[in-house]
C-alpha cells in the first residue's frame, strides 16, 4: 500500500494522515522540532518569568533583547552572526521538513513570493499589530506587568546591519516554523483550524513570557491575527514581511531614540 492510499484530503487541500506509523512519525517530528526551537524556548521563558516574579516581580527587571555577547568587538560580531545563522537555519528546517514530506511549498504558503501582493499585505499586518503593540507595551510597563525592555544598542557601525539581519531572521524563523510548519503539521494530524490556531498563538505568546505578562498576551493576540491570516489566505510571506518590519522598526528605532523612550525602559 502506498503512502497516497493512507491519506484522505482535508478541506484545505492538505492531506490528513490516517496511517498510525505516519502519524507517530509526525508527532515525533513535532516534538523534536519543538525541543530544538520554540517550544523549548517557551518553557525557558515561563521559568524566567516565574523566577522574576519570585524575586520581586517582573516589573523590576530589565531584559536586553539583543545583548552584546562579548566585550571584544570581533568576538561579539562573530557570535551575533552565529545567532543570525541559527535563526535562518531554523527557518530552513521548517521549509525543508515540509518540502521533504512531499508537500509542495506553494501549498503551505512558502512558494514563490509576489511583491505586489505580499508587501502591501505585510505592511498592513505590521501596522495592525505594531501600533497597538506600542500602546500595550506602555500600559504593561506602567502596571509592572512587563520587564524594562532594551531592544538594541547599536553603538558601533557594524551593529546596524546586524540588527536588521536579526530582525529578518526572527521573522523568518518564527513565522515559518510557528505558523506555516506548525499549523500544517497539525492539519495533517486532523486538528481543527480553531485548535491549531490556538496552539500556534499560545506557543508564540509562551516564548515571549521572559519579557513579562504583557508581552505574552500581546504575542498571543499577534499569533491569532497572523495565524488566522495564514489559514484564510494560505500565504506565509506577508507574515515574514510584517514581523520583519516590526522588529526592524523596534530595534533601529530604539537605537536612534532610546534617550526619549523612558516609557519602554
Amino acid at each position: 500500500m502506498t503512502l497516497r492510499e493512507y491519506l484522505r484530503p482535508s478541506p484545505h487541500g492538505i492531506p490528513v494522515v490516517t496511517d498510525r506509523v505516519e502519524r507517530r512519525g509526525l508527532i515525533a517530528e513535532l516534538v523534536i522540532v519543538g525541543v530544538l526551537t520554540f517550544a523549548f524556548s517557551a518553557v525557558s521563558a515561563a521559568l524566567a518569568l516565574l523566577e522574576a516574579q519570585l524575586a520581586g516581580g517582573i516589573g523590576g527587571t530589565t531584559v536586553a533583547l539583543n545583548p552584546s555577547r562579548s566585550d571584544l568587538a570581533l568576538i561579539d560580531a562573530a557570535r551575533q552572526l552565529l545567532s543570525i545563522l541559527r535563526l535562518f537555519a531554523i527557518a530552513a528546517l521548517g521549509v525543508y521538513l515540509l518540502w521533504r514530506s512531499g508537500l509542495g511549498l506553494s501549498r503551505v504558503g512558502l512558494g514563490r513570493w509576489t511583491p505586489r501582493r505580499d508587501v502591501p499585505a505585510g505592511l498592513v499586518l505590521a501596522a495592525v499589530i505594531g501600533i497597538p503593540g506600542l500602546a500595550l507595551v506602555a500600559v504593561a510597563r506602567a502596571f509592572g506587568l512587563n520587564a524594562s525592555l532594551v531592544p538594541s544598542q547599536a553603538d558601533t557601525w557594524w551593529e546596524w546591519p546586524v540588527l536588521i539581519l536579526i530582525a529578518i531572521g526572527n521573522a523568518a524563523a518564527e513565522e515559518i516554523v510557528v505558523v506555516a510548519y506548525f499549523i500544517t503539521r497539525l492539519r495533517q494530524l486532523g486538528v481543527s483550524d480553531a485548535k491549531s490556531l490556538a496552539a500556534s498563538a499560545v506557543l508564540r505568546g509562551g516564548y515571549h513570557l521572559y519579557q513579562g505578562f504583557g508581552a505574552g498576551l500581546g504575542n498571543v493576540v499577534m499569533g491569532v491575527v497572523y495565524g488566522r491570516f495564514y489559514q484564510v489566505t494560505g500565504r506565509a510571506w506577508p507574515l515574514v514581511i510584517a514581523h520583519g518590519v516590526i522588529d526592524v522598526v523596534a530595534f533601529i528605532g530604539y537605537a536612534l531614540l532610546r534617550d526619549h523612550l523612558s516609557w519602554v525602559g
